[in-house]
């Protein structure tokens, strides 16, 4: 499995689309990330915007204000994971664009987030550990805050 890298973190913008890893209806090829993302959506939808944030926003932050907007809003957790699926996309330039990215939150919230945890492990990012203890372990922790900075 591919790990990630400094220059993986963000592709160059000149790259055609890429495909995502894995199909929105595959979500049963993980079936550890589909059941994590169907039972605990906030720990999964967590993962995903820590890593997408870079480390900015910890994984705890992201679940917390997402399982609240779930319960409180539904809507709106639909419009704030849809606009970390927009980040994900930009960032490893896949596919897509906001209007299918805001569709397929809304009609099949689920299976979004399974796809995105999907695709950031197959990009080698361990989601259980995190974004810090992933480049750490990969001994690229400083390369890749230098990238953060510049």
């Amino acid at each position: 499995m591919d790990r990630p890298c400094a220059a993986a973190l963000e592709m160059d913008s000149r790259s055609p689309p890429a495909r995502w890893s894995s199909g929105l209806c595959d979500c049963f090829s993980d079936t550890p990330g589909c059941c994590l993302a169907c039972w605990c959506p906030c720990i999964t939808f967590g993962r995903i915007a820590e890593i997408t944030d870079k480390g900015a926003t910890p994984c705890a932050f992201s679940g917390a204000i997402y399982v609240l907007l779930l319960l409180l809003f539904p809507g709106f957790a639909r419009c704030y994971s849809c606009c970390y699926r927009s980040k994900l996309r930009k960032q490893y330039m896949l596919e897509g664009n906001l209007c299918t990215d805001c569709l397929v939150h809304w009609f099949c919230q689920p299976c979004a987030l399974c796809q995105e945890y999907s695709e950031l492990k197959h990009r080698g990012f361990d989601m259980a550990a995190g974004i810090y203890f992933t480049l750490i372990f990969l001994g690229q922790l400083h390369n890749w805050d230098i990238k953060i900075i510049n």
